[in-house]
């Protein structure tokens, strides 16, 4: 027979805030460019075989332009902002869902307004994120939409 499974409860100061959930560096690699991003682990557990994750992207900010095999599913929970999944351009508002397949290059930005606050979820084992080459990013910039996206 298992050991007693534990409840976890971690109350919310407010919609997006954890207070006894530590605010994390969204990277710990300078090489992977990125803007006043935070991270938070919400749930991490290897019975779930998943991590539930909170990206706070700050007014004006982004996440790193990047691909990898591992999947999200992305949910907005603050804000609004735009974000770039393979060739198109969401934007995105309160209560949108997205996921992000396989290899596929994504990023996440807040408008100048205001933040931007995501849950994430993803496989609690995944693979390291891919950068794109100058090529691969001309390849990106190629297309109007989203040369306008990356700026």
């Amino acid at each position: 027979m298992e050991a007693e499974y534990p409840v976890l409860h971690r109350p919310a100061d407010q919609a997006t805030q954890w207070p006894s959930v530590p605010i994390l560096a969204y990277k710990q690699d300078a090489a992977a460019p990125y803007k006043d991003v935070t991270r938070q682990i919400l749930f991490d557990d290897p019975k779930l075989n998943c991590q539930l994750r909170y990206f706070e992207v700050a007014a004006g900010g982004h996440t790193t332009l990047e691909r990898h095999q591992h999947v999200h599913a992305v949910m907005v929970v603050r804000g609004s902002g735009r974000c770039l999944v393979g060739e198109q351009v969401f934007e995105l508002a309160l209560h949108d869902l997205i996921t992000v397949p396989p290899l596929t290059w994504h990023q996440f930005r807040a408008g100048a307004q205001e933040p931007l606050g995501f849950l994430c979820m993803v496989n609690s084992e995944r693979d390291r994120p891919q950068l794109p080459s100058e090529t691969e990013a001309a390849a990106l910039r190629a297309s109007a939409a989203i040369a306008a996206f990356m700026g």
